[in-house]
């Protein structure tokens, strides 16, 4: 068995659990999510908790079950803390001229490339930018889906991503890049 898919989930208050046909809707405060659940996976909800076990008459193969009871408990899990407090991620311009500001969820850089570079993020989105002088600029992102929130740092990370020569790019907060010597002198 999966360590990850026997631990059980705890549901905060607030957050409610719908099971139907094979899908999972979480429902709180930050927002609703659905999840397609596999049928070699069993989910039980009973007293604030959520539990997975292996479904041992299904078709699928050993191995693939315990992957499954892995990933759905982590999927599951990662949907009620969404709805619950929800997915913040800061994204940081190192550059000499980067910037970067928003019209509500359309998001404008400039990066060094000859024309500025205009990116509409989905509604489930929130995005704040922030450019203080003497500072790099910042963008926050949030959301109460993890997987839709990655996919777009990604995404905008895409446009620069980060160099190891002069360390330049889109970054997250706090990310240190391995930075690389030039070339050296010709040899003699």
């Amino acid at each position: 068995m999966s360590r990850i898919g026997k631990l059980p989930i705890s549901v905060p208050a607030g957050v409610s659990i719908e099971h139907k046909d094979g899908i999972v809707t979480v429902k709180g405060p930050k927002g609703e999510l659905s999840q397609k659940l596999d049928s070699s996976i069993l989910m039980k909800v009973d007293e604030g908790q959520i539990v997975f076990e292996i479904d041992e008459n299904s078709p699928v193969n050993y191995k693939q079950k315990q992957a499954f009871h892995g990933l759905y408990r982590s999927l599951i899990n990662n949907m009620v803390v969404g709805v619950s407090e929800g997915f913040t991620k800061t994204l940081e311009l190192v550059g000499v001229g980067y910037r970067v500001s928003n019209q509500g969820n359309l998001i404008e850089f400039s990066l060094g490339y000859t024309h500025p570079i205009f990116l509409q993020l989905p509604d489930e989105v929130k995005v704040e930018t922030k450019s203080e002088r003497n500072q790099n600029p910042l963008i926050i992102l949030e959301s109460c889906d993890k997987q839709l929130l990655g996919l777009i740092c990604a995404k905008i990370r895409s446009f620069r991503m980060p160099e190891p020569y002069k360390g330049k790019g889109i970054l997250f907060k706090g990310e240190v890049i391995r930075r690389k010597s030039g070339k050296t002198a010709a040899a003699k």
